[in-house]
């Protein structure tokens, strides 16, 4: 017996709503048109319904098609797959960024797809579990001593290149949101507000959101106070109200200002970074640090605090 029948005015209206509502698929246009000539008015309703069911339907297949023809378009120009990267994190004062790469098999339709920051917590832990099961995927992180070390824009790249490395097959091109991956030898373009115009780099930027709220979870069982789990390390009026009154965790990144004023880092730290601040050109930069890699050095003390370095590397030069 097929699924929707022929004949509806056999069907209560009540049967005939509840197998639209069940339903798989989108009913089929025979059922849709018995439904709009029959003489039941609830009946014709319906069908006005599944006629708008339709159209829906044909507007998500469009942008489905608009969304995905970047990377058909460039898998077809390399031969071969395309993955899709972007990272989630860069701003909180506290954990890791959090990069995704992901590769979308050519006859995927996730329809509900999209840039992360549409779309609602349980959304994107949908989605989250349909790529996972479905697509090429792998995450890459840059943890808090990175950060330091490397300053988060950089940190940020690391992450990408790490879950660039981290897919079980090479791709063949690379779409990236806002910037380019360093040091990987596909070729690759990079792409602003990417993952609210490409699928690929759509897909990363929910697996990196997902993936990134997953470990602040856990990171707010183990460091209890801060608010982790709620806030994501965002710097919420909750969080610098924490901050001061507990002080940095292990997990927050001192070199960014809030962090800092509350105490952040080593007091070797600290005084590096005054001392620097004092520093008028590039040898008394090189003699404050103790070694002829001064520049590294200055990012070290400086990351995370952009006017500062601008400010401090414009004394130097």
């Amino acid at each position: 017996m097929p699924l929707f029948p022929e004949d509806v005015a056999a069907w209560s209206v009540g049967r005939l709503e509840g197998l639209v509502r069940e339903a798989r698929t989108l009913p089929p246009r025979s059922f849709e048109e018995h439904l709009l000539a029959d003489p039941r008015q609830g009946a014709r309703r319906l069908g006005e319904r599944v006629a708008g069911l339709r159209r829906d339907r044909r507007r998500e297949n469009a942008r489905w098609r608009r969304f995905t023809q970047l990377e058909r378009d460039w898998s077809k120009r390399v031969e071969g797959p395309v993955a899709g990267v972007d990272e989630a994190g860069m701003g909180p004062l506290a954990g890791p960024i959090v990069a995704a790469a992901a590769m979308l098999p050519p006859e995927l339709r996730l329809l509900p797809l999209d840039d992360s920051k549409k779309l609602k917590p349980e959304e994107r832990e949908e989605l989250a579990g349909q790529l996972r099961e479905k697509s090429d995927w792998a995450i890459g992180l840059a943890e808090v001593d990175e950060i330091a070390m490397l300053n988060p824009h950089h940190a940020g790249l690391l992450a990408m290149r790490r879950a660039v490395e981290g897919l079980s097959r090479e791709p063949a091109a690379l779409l990236v949101d806002a910037r380019t991956v360093p040091e990987v030898a596909m070729p690759q373009e990079g792409l602003i507000k990417g993952d609210a115009k490409c699928a690929c780099i759509a897909a990363a930027s929910v697996l990196a959101k997902v993936h990134r709220d997953g470990l602040m979870e856990e990171l707010g069982r183990r460091h209890p106070g801060y608010g982790f789990e709620k806030h994501r390390g965002y710097g919420t009026a909750e969080h610098l109200e924490a901050l001061a009154r507990l002080g940095p965790s292990p997990i927050h990144r001192v070199g960014y200002l809030p962090v800092a004023e509350a105490g952040g880092g080593t007091s070797a730290l600290r005084e590096l970074r005054a001392a620097l601040s004092a520093a008028k050109d590039l040898g008394a930069l090189e003699k404050v640090a103790g070694t002829d890699n001064a520049h590294k050095i200055l990012r070290l003390a400086i990351h995370g605090n952009p006017r500062f370095e601008a400010t401090l590397c414009n004394r130097i030069k």
